[in-house]
């Protein structure tokens, strides 16, 4: 699937198709439940592969609401640290408006705590329901507002990494559009 970048002043918006636990950046994000319990699908593999210390870490924050992102450690990952973030299950209500707090919750949290590089996964598009195209186009542009509006961002890079094929395309479109 290749990959595909844009640059917004100093920092370049990224599309790869990758192992999210793989990336080697100063953070990851991990689209996860408000109570921050990672038993399944990315989050089960972030703790697994990452170690323990990322679930208790997560049982000391505790709960965090839906479009709101809390910070842990990343244990043995190549990342650093792994940033969790609460979206919208399908069916809610007001889930466009609540996907758009909570990338940029993340963009947030990620510039006051200092990371350079961060990789984000389709955040809501799996088993909360929140349709693939929505999510790319939702997703790509509130990074591109927030990096245009925020330029003094400590982030350098900010990946998206997307391994189903659909919403790769879709996605690819979005960030093709990015100026």
């Amino acid at each position: 699937m290749g990959t595909l970048e844009r640059t917004i002043g100093a920092t370049t918006i990224r599309l790869v198709s990758a192992d999210l636990t793989e990336r080697d950046v100063d953070a990851i994000v991990n689209a996860a439940n408000s109570r921050l319990r990672h038993g399944g699908g990315v989050a089960g593999a972030i703790v697994r592969k990452g170690g323990r210390i990322i679930q208790e870490e997560s049982d000391a924050i505790g709960f965090v609401p839906v479009g709101s992102a809390a910070m842990t450690s990343a244990g043995k990952l190549k990342a650093r640290h792994v940033i969790h973030v609460v979206g919208p299950r399908m069916g809610e209500g007001g889930e466009d408006n609540k996907l758009k707090r909570a990338i940029t919750s993340v963009l947030r949290l990620a510039s006051e705590k200092g990371p350079h590089s961060i990789s984000v996964p389709a955040i809501s598009a799996g088993i909360f329901g929140f349709p693939k195209d929505r999510c790319a186009n939702i997703l790509v542009g509130e990074a591109t507002a927030f990096l245009k509006r925020t330029p003094e961002t400590s982030l350098r890079m900010v990946e998206f990494c997307i391994v189903d094929a659909e919403a790769f395309d879709l996605f690819k479109k979005e960030i093709e559009h990015v100026a």
